[in-house]
């Protein structure tokens, strides 16, 4: 045994020789409260391949899991299939200590890598439908440009059925078990969304468009292998439908209030409004941004038919955690959804209108001006606010068929 990480056997000749982040907790500005793994993969054909390698600060925990099976510098090839620095942070000093015969990537991979690490590696390129021999196996490449960097690509063992998916199909999960059958339901679904909505949810037409091509490849796989979180080697329909579902995000009777307020009365604003979705048969998720993180409002909004955002009018502009919000869900651009703006104000009140322009850029259809209260709400301002849920929710179930 070579230290105390030993490597996970995902098939006959494939093994999990990655790393768990058990600490991380933001990743590119999403919370990952789970932590997360970077996975690597061991091939143990005629000529050893390595499939990615692991953020830089994890190295030494891949090479002790794959020194469990083998001797590292038995390793003929490395393959790059996504050149983000979680997968490919120490690619440099990996060359540099096993010595592989090649290193592989994509087109845009090998120039990506270069412009990364100016380590003047010999990378060779590869493009969509190449093939490499590992002696007694192959590897078959599938260019998935923008899923969801440039370089992105797939890999598939196929005498193993081993699809090695890169980004696509992963969640951030620090677990000991590496199998997603191993784990609970609710966490794969959770995290599984949260991962789509806050990385892959502004590819969605490209990732239909993968999806369709899917049969047309002609692929027999038995085993997805993703580089980040646990592995898929049953019910290999769910993640695609899961996927299908998210990208297509089809509106449902759901609505998520998101908002924050300085001394309450945005927030009883938005109690109001919520019982107002709910009696109209909507089902009102409340999302108070400083109890929340917007990575898990994001999560929440891919699977709407709704988005209601209040804020109160500070220094005659938007609360900032409720700006940070608008800003972040600008760029994920999210789908067929309805919405409106609310707020309460002191002096000025320039927020809602600012709100309504926002979520009007962000794509969402608006229903009406927004809803203003000057101070606090009374009993009778909160039973508008009550009418006002109610008159989104009637929008929301039309748009769902009625």
């Amino acid at each position: 045994m070579n230290g105390p990480f030993e490597a996970i056997k995902v098939s006959d000749r494939v093994y999990w020789v990655g790393a768990v982040d058990w600490d991380v907790r933001d990743f590119h500005g999403y919370a990952t409260s789970r932590g997360t793994t970077y996975n690597a993969y061991l091939i143990l054909a005629d000529k050893p391949t390595l499939i990615d390698t692991v953020k830089a600060p994890f190295m030494s925990e891949m090479f002790s899991r794959i020194a469990s099976v083998i001797e590292p510098g038995k390793i003929q090839y490395i393959i790059s299939n996504h050149s983000e620095m979680d997968h490919s942070g120490c690619l440099p000093e990996t060359v540099t200590a096993i010595k592989p015969q090649k290193v592989f990537a994509s087109t845009i991979g090998a120039k990506t890598l270069e412009k990364h690490y100016h380590a003047g590696m010999e990378i060779a390129a590869l493009k969509d439908g190449d093939a490499l021999s590992l002696g007694n196996m192959n590897l078959a490449f599938v260019e998935t440009r923008m899923l969801h960097w440039p370089d992105s690509m797939f890999s598939f063992l196929a005498e193993e059925g081993v699809l090695f998916s890169q980004d696509a199909f992963g969640m951030h999960l620090a677990d000991h078990r590496r199998f997603a059958d191993e784990i609970p339901d609710d966490v794969l679904e959770f995290e599984g969304a949260k991962y789509y909505a806050n990385i892959l949810l502004p590819l969605s037409p490209l990732v239909l468009k993968l999806l369709a091509r899917v049969p047309e490849l002609n692929l027999d796989i038995k085993i997805i292998a993703p580089d980040h979180g646990p592995i898929w080697r049953k019910d290999l329909a769910r993640p695609l439908k899961s996927y299908e579902r998210w990208a297509k995000q089809a509106p449902t009777r759901k609505a998520v209030v998101v908002h924050d307020s300085m001394w309450g009365a945005t927030t009883l604003m938005a109690r109001a409004v919520g019982e107002g979705l709910y009696a109209g048969g909507v089902d009102a998720r409340m999302v108070k941004l400083r109890a929340s993180h917007r990575s898990d409002a994001v999560t929440e909004v891919m699977c709407a038919g709704g988005l209601v955002v209040g804020s109160p009018t500070i220094n005659r502009t938007i609360f900032p955690t409720v700006a940070d919000f608008l800003c972040y869900t600008r760029g994920l651009k999210p789908q067929n959804l309805v919405g409106a703006a609310f707020g309460s104000y002191g002096w000025s009140g320039e927020a809602v209108k600012q709100l309504s322009d926002a979520l009007a850029e962000i794509g969402v259809g608006m229903l009406n001006e927004g809803l203003r209260v000057n101070y606090a709400p009374d009993s009778e301002t909160l039973a508008e606010c009550r009418k006002f849920g109610l008159d989104i929710a009637a929008r929301i179930v039309e748009n769902c068929g009625g």
